[in-house]
């Protein structure tokens, strides 16, 4: 049976947790300019935080390191990391079915959701480093997840930012757990994952760039763009998911193993590599039309080619190049081709660098890099010994 004391805590945690909605309410109906309903914000709000409390509660007697082990006597910094990240996009849900926000509060959406993303990293840091993971951890990270999963995106689409289409990824994942419910129930065998470590990087990447096209600097055009450009190696790596545990392909035949270990192998020493390859050349196009404009920026252009090209911190420079390209994009500062006398050309550059780098990020260098300590650090578990 699970201490009185982690149901007080929890209780507390929860009233706060409302104290909090209440307050950000109150300010919205106090803010004269702001078009955000405060009602209609702290009844979405408090449902979704009541909706997190109540799958705490009940998964309270999970709060050990594994079956049979005793109960931990409280909830430890890890779980209340998680709990505040649901709290986080509870505030972030707050702002569905309401008029487009403006001002400061067009900020909101995305610092709430980019700091609950930030956390699903350092939750699971600290749970390793303090030495106490835990059944409990493990679910709430997956429920807060799949809420997250659901509420940010729709957001997104809601404020124009990304296309009806992207839905389909959060749509793919409750399919995919759905599915495996279905099939456990109706006792068809449910096949283990083949091993993957784009898996949790994807998943980080999407709420990470979910939390960023949040942001007002981003414009439409440039956000919707980048959507379908994360939203298609996600979708197919759901397929192939799906295959393997309904046993469509057979994860376990040397075969089957043989045959991703050779996809792998040509992802890692064409595709990927590749990839940078045209990052660089369109680098290069830009370094060399701005050459007598700014000196300054075809070196800094000039600069983070050589980085792409040569694999050093690859994906950091991706993702400097993301945030940089999309910002100026949308502000008409740039172009990729300034050159370009047919406008429809000089798009045509624009997609295939956005897309590029986009799958740079998502993908990784490849081989044949410098270093790929940015590349490890996605990889691996924070706090791991």
């Amino acid at each position: 049976m699970q201490s009185t004391q982690t149901y007080r805590e929890l209780r507390i945690i929860g009233f706060a947790g409302l104290l909090i909605i209440a307050g950000v309410s109150c300010l919205f109906s106090v803010y004269s300019t702001n078009t955000i309903h405060s009602l209609q914000y702290f009844f979405i709000c408090s449902s979704l935080w009541l909706f997190g409390y109540w799958q705490t509660w009940r998964r309270l007697e999970l709060n050990r390191p594994q079956q049979n082990a005793p109960l931990f006597n409280d909830l430890g910094w890890a779980n209340q990391l998680t709990i505040l990240r649901g709290g986080l996009i509870a505030l972030t849900g707050g702002f569905l079915i309401q008029p487009v926000p403006s001002g400061l509060t067009a900020w909101m959406p995305g610092i709430l959701y980019g700091i609950a993303a930030t956390l699903d990293r350092i939750d699971g840091f600290v749970a390793r480093r303090t030495q106490r993971t835990s059944l409990l951890g493990s679910e709430l990270d997956t429920v807060f997840d799949a809420l997250g999963l659901l509420i940010a995106p729709v957001l997104a689409i809601q404020l124009g930012k990304l296309a009806w289409s992207f839905f389909a990824v959060s749509a793919a994942y409750y399919l995919f757990i759905f599915g495996l419910y279905w099939r456990q129930k109706n006792s068809l065998p449910v096949f283990p994952l083949l091993p993957s470590q784009l898996r949790r990087a994807f998943a980080g990447f999407q709420m990470g760039f979910v939390a960023f096209i949040l942001l007002p600097a981003f414009s439409s055009e440039i956000t919707k763009l980048l959507g379908i450009a994360f939203m298609l190696p996600i979708l197919i790596g759901f397929l192939i998911d799906w295959l393997v545990v309904s046993g469509r392909i057979d994860g376990t035949k040397p075969q089957t193993i043989k045959y991703f270990s050779r996809i792998n192998h040509i992802s890692q020493t064409l595709l990927q590599p590749g990839l940078r390859l045209i990052v660089a050349i369109l680098l290069l196009g830009i370094a060399h039309h701005t050459f007598h404009q700014n000196p300054l920026i075809t070196i800094l252009v000039g600069v983070l080619a050589l980085l792409v090209i040569s694999g050093t911190g690859a994906r950091t420079t991706a993702l400097v190049l993301l945030l940089g390209a999309g910002f100026l994009l949308s502000q008409g500062s740039i172009n990729v081709l300034p050159s370009a006398a047919n406008p429809e050309t000089n798009s045509f550059y624009q997609t295939t660098f956005l897309f590029a780098t986009s799958w740079l990020l998502l993908l990784g260098p490849g081989k044949f890099c410098l270093w790929r300590g940015d590349d490890n650090w996605v990889n691996r578990q924070d706090g791991a010994r």
